[in-house]
């Protein structure tokens, strides 16, 4: 037989199809119903439970809307059972509400706080995660169009309505949901991994504020002790060849590098 195109029109679900859906989401409800009736005990929390059963694809629907990584997902199905469990112990059906009505909003509540508080490793202001969340589900639209990559900044632009800027600060916020490991290696097999790029505590660090405080006592030594200072310990030189350079004896080096030292001790300490 000839290849022929089938229509969108044809994909759709038969009405047969629509109608079994029809009578199980009834039937579901009226679980439901009977679970509300019914007084605190066994049979109620029997019910309860076929009930949560009932509407779990559902709350499968509601979590893949927010195209959230493969490994993640799960974790995004648990959070939307949560929002279905709650809905169904506080839905009331005196309000005359039908329960899809009350349950998508509080599911759709759940996984929201859930993205909002849980899954950032740093803190991102609000509005951009409410920026990202747009970018988001507009790279889902575009990968369902048949663009792999999520589409071109350009493209999110024009879907979210949001400027090529805070398109590209949703992308780059993206980073702070799924860090690299440290133990990524950066290139190749043989490169090291991350956490060999980071730097450490410098050891010299705890002088910082010693040397500086040093550093204004050293102005205030006499000039010719305040050479010395600079020629022993900062050139290197030896006693001799500071006497030398300064023009006296070793031995009166020796007193006045001993007093200087002794000084700066003194009010370093006492600062």
């Amino acid at each position: 037989m000839p290849w022929t195109k089938v229509s969108r029109v044809d994909d759709s679900p038969a009405p047969t199809d629509k109608r079994a859906g029809r009578a199980a989401l009834d039937e579901s409800e009226e679980l439901l119903l009977r679970m509300a009736a019914c007084p605190p005990g066994q049979e109620r929390e029997v019910l309860r439970e076929r009930v949560v059963r009932a509407f779990l694809p559902l709350a499968r629907r509601l979590a893949r809307r927010y195209g959230a990584p493969i490994d993640s997902r799960e974790d995004l199905y648990q959070v939307a059972c949560v929002g279905l469990v709650k809905a169904i112990n506080r839905f009331d059906p005196r309000c005359g509400r039908p329960f899809l009505s009350y349950a998508v909003p509080t599911i759709d509540g759940e996984l929201k706080r859930h993205l909002r508080d849980c899954t950032w490793d740093v803190h991102v202001p609000r509005d951009i995660q409410e920026k990202h969340r747009r970018v988001r589900r507009a790279q889902e639209e575009m990968r369902r169009a048949g663009h792999g990559d999520g589409g071109s900044v350009s493209d999110l632009q024009r879907l979210t309505g949001l400027y090529e800027g805070e398109v590209r600060l949703a992308l780059r916020a993206d980073q702070s949901r799924n860090p690299l490991s440290m133990d990524t290696r950066r290139t190749g097999d043989g490169a090291p991994p991350l956490a060999e790029a980071v730097g450490d505590e410098d050891p010299m660090l705890e002088q910082v504020v010693d040397r500086l405080a040093l550093k204004s006592l050293l102005r205030e030594l006499p000039a010719r002790e305040r050479t010395i200072v600079a020629l022993y310990f900062f050139d290197s030189m030896s006693q001799r060849q500071v006497a030398a350079v300064v023009g006296i004896s070793q031995m009166h080096v020796s007193r006045l590098l001993e007093k200087s030292c002794d000084s700066l001790r003194r009010n370093l300490l006492c600062d």
